[in-house]
């Protein structure tokens, strides 16, 4: 771009150090901790999500990262410079809104400059830019439309041109496809996520969106009430969740209660569901410690198969991809999904059957006090 039309923008990477955030209730009081020291080391050109319900802390985070909140305390880096303190437009950071934040009145092409012209670019290299932009992101001959003669998916590619033509260190999304219908936020999470590992650009991306952060992310930060819960590559959150917020956030999950009845090598021993499971633990319990048991539902299998515990199907939905049952076991409700694509039969709502389980999915977690 301003070094040649095809040079990817320098990378960064960016340090949260201890970042807090405290604002003031209505009325006086305890200040609300919004965002409790959190620490993160994002190396340059990673895609990292903050994943969390509504109220968390991500788009706090976020915002403390673009400049548009200043921390209570702890410090922010870039690059090893201290820009706790600067203002959004001396951050070289660039952002994608969720209400995509386009000029209404100014067409395709003017939207894309708009942050260029503020730089106090050439002429030239503004449109040489600006071309580039539009062609990166698949809007090429549309230069001169209005936002409003677009499609939302079109629309949000503008946005995403305009953040990336003034070449920052990082980019940052916040729900940028919370507005588009299902189908075409599975095609523009691709579109993203292709274009930031072409550019190689440092990001940060905020989503309650489950799915979609497991799709993007290079790791995925998972935010509970201000702190975070978890940092892992997708496959480590789903199949090793750190807490029982975390196996329960992500994906779906049955929670067991179950003690351990020994101890051998790297594993631990434990009955669950009429059967004797030994599952991997890399702490070394006390037999009799009691714990609870993640089964994922695609873990969970029936069989027709008198010697494994018996439960009773309570509800099956045949949706195409898989077949979701609710079984009843021991007095306890379990989701069961059966994603075998060869599977055509289903078993009937009252029928009881056998239920087995993979031990390799099974995750151990310390009970909660409750």
């Amino acid at each position: 771009m301003s070094q040649q039309p095809n040079t990817p923008p320098t990378s960064g990477r960016l340090q949260l150090n201890a970042v807090s955030k405290s604002f003031l209730r209505r009325g006086g009081g305890t200040p609300m901790l919004a965002v409790d020291h959190v620490s993160l080391d994002i190396p340059k050109g990673e895609f990292v999500t903050l994943l969390g319900p509504s109220g968390c802390g991500k788009t706090t985070t976020l915002r403390l990262i673009a400049g548009f909140e200043m921390p209570t305390s702890g410090q922010i880096l870039l690059d090893d410079q201290d820009i706790t303190n600067r203002p959004p437009n001396k951050r070289d950071m660039g952002m994608v809104f969720q209400s995509y934040a386009l000029f209404p009145h100014m067409t395709v092409f003017d939207n894309i400059t708009y942050g260029l012209e503020l730089r106090k670019i050439s002429r030239q290299n503004i449109k040489e830019q600006t071309n580039h932009a539009l062609e990166m992101v698949g809007l090429t001959g549309l230069g001169e439309r209005r936002p409003n003669q677009l499609s939302g998916g079109q629309q949000q590619r503008v946005a995403l041109a305009r953040a990336m033509v003034i070449e920052p260190r990082v980019l940052l999304f916040d729900e940028p496809l919370s507005n588009l219908d299902a189908k075409l936020r599975v095609q523009m999470r691709s579109e993203i996520r292709n274009l930031q590992k072409r550019m190689n650009i440092t990001s940060i991306y905020v989503t309650h969106d489950q799915t979609e952060a497991m799709a993007m992310s290079d790791r995925i930060v998972v935010m509970n009430a201000g702190h975070i819960e978890q940092i892992g590559v997708p496959s480590e959150i789903y199949r090793r969740p750190a807490s029982r917020f975390v196996a329960d956030f992500i994906g779906r999950a049955n929670f067991v209660e179950t003690q351990i009845e020994s101890v051998n090598g790297d594993g631990v021993t434990v009955r669950l569901l009429g059967q004797t499971v030994t599952v991997p633990m890399s702490t070394r319990p006390n037999i009799g410690d009691k714990f609870e048991a993640v089964l994922r539902p695609e873990g969970l299998k029936l069989h027709n198969d008198p010697s494994l515990q018996q439960v009773l199907v309570e509800q099956a939905m045949y949706l195409g991809s898989e077949i979701e049952y609710i079984v009843q076991a021991n007095g306890k409700s379990l989701i069961v999904v059966d994603t075998d694509p060869r599977s055509e039969f289903v078993y009937s709502e009252g029928q009881t059957i056998g239920l087995g389980m993979v031990h390799e999915t099974i995750q151990l977690l310390p009970l909660a006090p409750r």
